[in-house]
């Protein structure tokens, strides 16, 4: 892969623009020993600045108003078997609400599978022991969303009264990134989630988040700066590589978000007083100008946000670092400018910044 540096910005920009080399040690396996000592790039200015995440309360002003994304990370990584005896692992993306599924009833999902040889419609598979050994069973029903679908449709039957989510609970693992390379634990149960977690439903934690604890909240209370909340539950797509060689031809995978209204009210009262607002971390982002573009303050959305977007909403965004090629390396080229992102990663690989869910944070205004 191509070293990373600044270059003039391309008139038509290819995948390749957003790769970089990345030494496989500044990928962060574990979080920092406490959530607001992680490192901070200050990426507001032309040059950057090194500073602790606890030092961010400074960065902000009176009135600004942060977003949160207040998604809760499931257990969504679950093992079982064929009746045949193979085994298996299914991650659930989603959650079918009663209007989507085909019975009407709280109980389907739709699934990622890795499994030897898929199964049948009906084929039955047995999770955690099957419902007879006290785990549950899941049916096959099709793919999702359509026949061609990437995703597993399936019916879960667990102990009378068990939602999905509580099947999850008791069976379930942490859902970690791919490039984390140890099984869950303690640890990751507890860090692997943001400390204003509410809402059930993400594969994968808005990790610009994790760095906030109850101590940055109080000093950002004292500042003036306001507090608001979206959901925006993370799907498993948002790890995945771009396959199409153009990146327009790339298809984006759909996410379910919800503003409530307290939240808009916010906003507005943020620009009558002539304050910022800071999004945390890209789901918020993807949030908050899908909801300004189609006026949709709840559905699925599959904004794909590049180079040349006109952001309508969001002033200044914190974000972690994020992987070469990945759609979220261009959202946030196309928040901060191309030229500013490369020149900013370039930085943060020579100070030996932590990368991805687990590293450090950046904040950023829009060009």
């Amino acid at each position: 892969m191509p070293p990373l540096s600044v270059a003039p910005t391309p008139r038509t920009f290819t995948v390749a623009d957003f790769d970089f080399h990345l030494p496989s040690e500044l990928i962060a396996q574990h979080p920092a020993p406490e959530r607001s000592a992680s490192r901070l790039l200050d990426g507001t200015a032309d040059a950057p600045v090194d500073r602790i995440f606890r030092e961010l309360p400074a960065l902000l002003k009176d009135g600004d108003l942060l977003v949160f994304n207040d998604t809760q990370v499931v257990k969504a990584r679950l093992f079982g078997q064929k009746a045949s005896g193979g085994q298996l692992e299914m991650l659930i993306e989603r959650v079918l609400l009663p209007h989507e599924a085909t019975d009407g009833s709280a109980h389907e999902v739709v699934a990622h599978l890795r499994v030897s040889k898929k199964p049948l419609p009906g084929g039955r598979l047995h999770m955690a022991g099957g419902l007879a050994r006290g785990g549950f069973d899941a049916v096959y029903i099709g793919r999702w969303p359509d026949e061609q679908g990437q995703l597993f449709r399936f019916r879960l039957h667990g102990p009378d009264g068990a939602t999905p989510y509580d099947l999850m609970a008791q069976h379930g693992h942490v859902p970690l990134p791919p490039y984390i390379d140890h099984g869950d634990d303690a640890d990751d149960e507890r860090r692997y989630q943001t400390v204003f977690a509410r809402v059930p439903g993400a594969v994968a934690a808005p990790t610009a988040a994790l760095h906030f604890d109850d101590a940055v909240l109080a000093a950002l209370e004292a500042r003036g700066v306001r507090r608001a909340s979206v959901t925006l539950h993370v799907g498993a797509g948002t790890f995945a590589p771009m396959k199409a060689g153009r990146i327009e031809d790339h298809v984006m995978h759909h996410e379910r978000y919800a503003i409530p209204p307290e939240t808009l009210k916010a906003i507005a009262d943020c620009r009558a007083r002539g304050g910022r607002v800071v999004a945390v971390g890209t789901t918020t982002v993807r949030t908050l100008e899908s909801w300004a573009r189609s006026g949709d303050t709840q559905g699925d959305t599959n904004i794909f946000i590049t180079p040349g977007f006109g952001f309508r909403v969001v002033d200044m965004m914190l974000t972690n670092f994020h992987l070469p090629q990945s759609t979220l390396m261009m959202l946030v080229s196309a928040f901060a400018g191309y030229e500013h992102i490369r020149a900013l990663y370039d930085h943060a690989i020579a100070q030996r910044y932590r990368f991805f869910s687990y590293g450090d944070a950046m904040l950023l205004r829009r060009v």
